[in-house]
């Protein structure tokens, strides 16, 4: 069996931004060890909804330093280093680990896409020229692309390829990925709704946006999960359901960013081209966190 990088919850930590668009590290920091403090077992930067499309490469970087020289190897750093260009990729992930990462996160090329073949080849190319282990990441409804579980096999078989966020809500296309890879490849779920249903199918966790506004929440059904309380672990999913769906109103991470400035955290806006919510949107992601017991400020 491969090193694990984690079990339990990841952070698929924003990007903390000042009124200009430029980044706040100060802030930053500060959600780091409120992470950390809250029971978080990684922490996932520069991914998805740390608007990483939208950094240049110094700040992308220096945001994965800050965040690793905070944690201070209290917690994984996963660093989102993927690419649509392959070469390019290996590049970050030298750089991401120079500056701290202890793991990548890599989506599937994007844009361009790729036949299996194709993910196969690229996935072989970083995967002989980076040190540290490697999370894949498919999410088709952005990319495009979906990684079939016959390729999750033979992508299984590097010793530094250990885990695939899923993000594709197929169920069936997950049950045959545990079913053909084992415990050679782990999976963490990539979808807050999805949490329960995939460590049903041998899941071990969950890399989360919700998690922004309560690790603690997160960590809890996980963890009741993993120590046998299946019943409780469902029983908070479905409590927490409408408020995962309404996190997912708009283009992530747009609501999860209103949800924080909401809740007081001062995380600031999206970088274009992401927009703020519609009135609506907004209003009923609201009323969803006051239902769950969360307080507006």
């Amino acid at each position: 069996m491969k090193k694990r990088i984690f079990t339990g919850v990841g952070t698929a930590l924003i990007t903390p931004m000042n009124d200009d668009g430029s980044i706040n590290f100060n802030r930053l920091k500060t959600l780091v060890e409120e992470q950390i403090a809250n029971s978080v077992d990684a922490l996932i930067i520069c991914g998805t909804t740390g608007e990483k499309s939208t950094l240049r490469y110094d700040e992308h970087l220096r945001v994965i330093e800050v965040a690793a020289n905070t944690a201070c190897g209290r917690v994984p750093i996963i660093a989102g280093t993927g690419s649509n260009d392959t070469v390019y990729s290996v590049e970050l992930c030298r750089d991401a680990e120079s500056v701290g990462a202890d793991a990548f996160l890599m989506v599937t090329p994007y844009y361009n896409k790729t036949s299996q073949a194709g993910l196969i080849a690229h996935y072989d190319y970083i995967a002989q020229r980076v040190n540290k282990p490697i999370i894949l990441y498919n999410v088709p409804s952005r990319t495009g692309v979906t990684i079939k579980p016959e390729t999750y096999k033979e992508l299984s078989k590097y010793e530094n390829i250990v885990a695939v966020k899923e993000a594709n809500g197929d169920l069936s296309s997950v049950a045959q990925t545990r079913y053909l890879c084992g415990d050679e490849l782990d999976i963490y779920s990539g979808n807050d709704d999805q949490t329960v249903p995939i460590m049903s199918l041998g899941g071990i966790g969950v890399i989360s946006v919700l998690s922004n506004i309560s690790p603690k929440i997160m960590h809890d059904i996980c963890d009741k999960f993993l120590n046998g309380d299946t019943n409780e672990a469902a029983r908070l999913q479905l409590k927490y359901t409408g408020l995962m769906n309404a996190l997912f109103s708009d283009v992530n991470p747009i609501p999860i960013k209103e949800a924080m400035n909401a809740l007081g955290m001062d995380v600031g806006p999206c970088r274009l081209p992401l927009y703020k919510m519609s009135d609506t949107a907004r209003d009923n992601l609201k009323n969803k966190l006051i239902e769950c017991g969360f307080t507006l400020k």
